[in-house]
Formats: structure tokens, C-alpha cells, sequence
């Protein structure tokens, strides 16, 4: 659950369900394997249903489970505290980095 992937689906899942493949494109840096594993995790937690359609290609959907939309609120205002809060967390890891960079093995 505490991870940024986790946080980014619960919030997509909150309206309505979606596909797979448009999951993927509204998580801008998500790559295919980590959505995978992701909604995979999700699921196992019971925060999330998958339902597979015999189409071709086959289609599969995901919504929120009644667990999953407990959390929408708690989900909702994380992410806007993340919204407000960007550049500072942004800048705090640039800074890392550089200190990071000019010593090594410290």
C-alpha cells in the first residue's frame, strides 16, 4: 500500500472501472511489469476486482472492491498533499543526490 504506483491506481480506480492498457497510459512512468505486479497486489489485498473479457485481444478490467473504496478519502488526500508539496519534495531529493554524488561511500 505504501507505495507511489499503489496510491496513483487507487486514485484512478475511485470513479469508475478501467482497462488495463488505460491504466497504463493515464500513470505517466509506469512501466507495463510494474502495473502488472501492482494491480496484482492490489487485488490480492482486496482492494481491487479484475474481470477478463473474451474479447480479442482479451480485454481486462479493474474497479475498486468495497475495501478498496474505503480508502478513497484517505487516498484523495494524500494525493493532495503530494500535489502541494512537489517541488519541496523535489528539490529535498535533488539535494540528496548532489550530496550523494560529490561523496561517494559516505
Amino acid at each position: 500500500m505504501a507505495d507511489k504506483w499503489a496510491l496513483l491506481i487507487l486514485a484512478r480506480l475511485q470513479n469508475e472501472p478501467v482497462r488495463f492498457n488505460q491504466l497504463r497510459r493515464d500513470i505517466k512512468g509506469i512501466s507495463q511489469k510494474v502495473l502488472s505486479q501492482t494491480l496484482k497486489k492490489l487485488e490480492r489485498d482486496g482492494l481491487l476486482s479484475r474481470s477478463v473479457f473474451a474479447t480479442v485481444p482479451v480485454t481486462v478490467e479493474y474497479a475498486l472492491t468495497d475495501l478498496g473504496q474505503s480508502l478513497v478519502q484517505t487516498v484523495n488526500t494524500f494525493a493532495h498533499w503530494a500535489e502541494q508539496h512537489m517541488d519541496t519534495v523535489l528539490l529535498a531529493q535533488a539535494q540528496y543526490d548532489a550530496c550523494a554524488a560529490s561523496n561517494p561511500g559516505a
